[in-house]
């Protein structure tokens, strides 16, 4: 079977029988001729059953040597492994070719945080209204910093979920996992006030957090009140809550927390995932360095 041929079916099949965007179709086209051409005119390849996994790997070389994104060369090797599994499907090719075909892992992105003194201007209660919205959106930041929530726990949040005498917070993680965060006296006044506010204003809902009219908020409603408030304050370069999870990890590191009791904090089922922060403080560690070190200064190394 020529591969253009193979390449001609595979294509009318992911478009007529799996119906596949047209974008998509036309990414794996793209993809396919390029291979193609390489197949043909670097290694003198016409037929889909001459073509074994030592071209394959070849031309993934070739990717990276050309300075491809590790991003596009997983996309693209994702439509070869699609294409041969079809060619096998309809008895074109024997083996497996991508069986001994590693696909480059994506390079792990330190987090986002912000700094100790951004994360400082959600307790200057000038920034906020003196009235319920203001009070309860200051509350807001101030629990998913002290908390490293995500968006969907805070979201999910009930007024029961606070336990004033173990001062503490009860969270439904994901898989419905429930964890026990701590809360320091001042946050536990503040949830105490707002919760006041909320009966005095008749606000009824079982959900922690409440939009002007009593409804519960939502995650855009989450999003939009830490970018209404952090985007003038904060250098980083992305602003969300999910952002101040991060902090919360990045500044209990730094200041010395245990790695594995940031990892039952954040509600991680594997200490990998707890491990980049540790990254993070190196690099925080080395910055500090830089800047207050007699020597380094001097030197401007």
């Amino acid at each position: 079977m020529k591969i253009d041929v193979a390449i001609d079916a595979f294509i009318l099949y992911i478009r007529t029988e799996r119906r596949l965007s047209a974008r998509t179709v036309r990414a794996y086209s793209d993809t396919l001729a390029l291979f193609s051409s390489w197949l043909s005119d670097t290694c003198q390849i016409e037929d889909i059953g001459e073509m074994s996994h030592r071209e394959i790997r070849e031309w993934q070389m070739q990717l990276a040597e050309q300075d491809y994104s590790v991003n596009t060369q997983r996309t693209m090797l994702t439509t070869i492994r699609t294409f041969i599994k079809y060619c096998r499907r309809e008895g074109w090719v024997d083996a497996d070719l991508m069986a001994k075909i590693t696909t480059p892992k994506l390079p792990r992105r330190l987090p986002i945080f912000y700094t100790e003194r951004e994360t400082a201007s959600i307790y200057d209660n000038s920034l906020f209204a003196d009235d319920f919205e203001g009070r309860r959106d200051q509350l807001l930041l101030q629990l998913l910093y002290e908390t490293g929530m995500r968006l969907s726990e805070v979201v999910g949040l009930k007024e029961s979920s606070i336990d004033f005498f173990a001062n503490c917070v009860k969270v439904l993680g994901k898989r419905d996992k429930e964890r026990i965060i701590p809360l320091e006296n001042e946050l536990l006044h503040n949830i105490e006030c707002y919760f006041s506010l909320k009966k005095e204003n008749n606000y009824s809902s079982e959900f922690f957090f409440v939009r002007a009219d009593g409804t519960p908020f939502n995650k855009y409603d989450v999003s939009k009140t830490v970018k209404k408030y952090m985007l003038g304050k904060s250098q980083a370069d992305r602003v969300s809550p999910h952002v101040f999870r991060h902090s919360f990890a990045t500044h209990l590191l730094n200041e010395g927390a245990d790695i594995n009791a940031i990892k039952e904090l954040l509600g991680h089922t594997d200490l990998s995932a707890t491990e980049v922060y540790t990254h993070v403080s190196r690099q925080h560690l080395k910055d500090t360095y830089k800047h207050t070190h007699p020597r380094e200064r001097r030197t401007g190394n």
